[in-house]
């Protein structure tokens, strides 16, 4: 299985383990949104972390499920949207502990959370643009400042977790072997609160947000739509999926 679900001490943990990369097809990405919901929404349940297993975070989308079958964008898309909707709606706060690369989707998934803890060999990319989509800058625009999100958009280059702690959209920085921990020490002290508190707090902090991510969001997926039906699309796809292959063999 792709997610597991653990519950301890009012902490549900959404946990990733997907090899190699926790790179999600449609259908995966689909799933991902009732639990995370399923799991805020239980009365026994005060705060969510979600974390992974592997050498990353999370990889993004499977592009060798979209340059075989370009046709699932539409389900892609509504995947990717109802995902990190869910953890921005989710009824109590989200906590993302990240390592590795935190790519694509996970950009998403970080951006619509209420809190990042990261391992000191974290960093974040949205290299669509070299993959011939679009989509994520309204979620990284929650974590970074307008001119840092349109540098990391067209270059598809990486943004080093010490300089997104810098930049405000990191709480913690610490060693990987010491991420889990810390993490759910920080947890800890949500799980601590009232849930009636907690939630109350997480709808006020939602509706006072300057902006509408998920608006945002879905105009940005137009755009994906529109840029996969060009043949840049379909020959950035076959060129990644190409070099994935050659650099499999070494």
């Amino acid at each position: 299985m792709p997610f597991r679900l653990e519950i301890n001490d009012r902490v549900a943990e959404v946990v990733f383990d997907h090899p190699p990369v926790n790179a999600f097809d449609s259908v995966m990405w689909n799933e991902l949104p009732g639990l995370i919901t399923a799991a805020g929404s239980r009365e026994d349940v005060r705060c969510v972390l979600i974390r992974a297993e592997g050498r990353g975070f999370c990889g993004g989308v499977d592009i060798k499920e979209m340059q075989a079958h370009p046709e699932r964008i539409v389900a892609l898309n509504r995947g990717n949207y109802l995902t990190f909707k869910a953890v921005r709606d989710c009824p109590t706060p989200v906590v993302a502990a990240v390592h590795g690369f935190v790519i694509g989707g996970g950009i998403g998934i970080c951006g619509a959370s209420d809190t990042i803890i990261a391992a000191d060999n974290a960093y974040f990319s949205l290299p669509e643009i070299d993959r011939g989509a679009m989509g994520g800058a309204s979620h990284l625009s929650r974590m970074l400042p307008l001119h840092k999100v349109r540098a990391a958009f067209f270059t598809g280059g990486r943004i080093p977790v010490q300089e997104a702690f810098r930049l405000g959209a990191v709480e913690t920085v610490t060693a990987p072997d010491q991420l889990l921990a810390e993490a759910r020490a920080f947890c800890a002290v949500i799980a601590a609160k009232s849930r009636t508190a907690l939630v109350l707090a997480k709808q006020a902090l939602n509706g006072i947000e300057a902006r509408d991510v998920d608006l945002d969001y879905r105009f940005e997926q137009g755009f994906t739509l529109e840029m996969y039906m060009h043949e840049d699309s379909q020959a950035s796809r076959d060129a990644f999926v190409q070099d994935q292959g050659k650099a499999a063999k070494f």
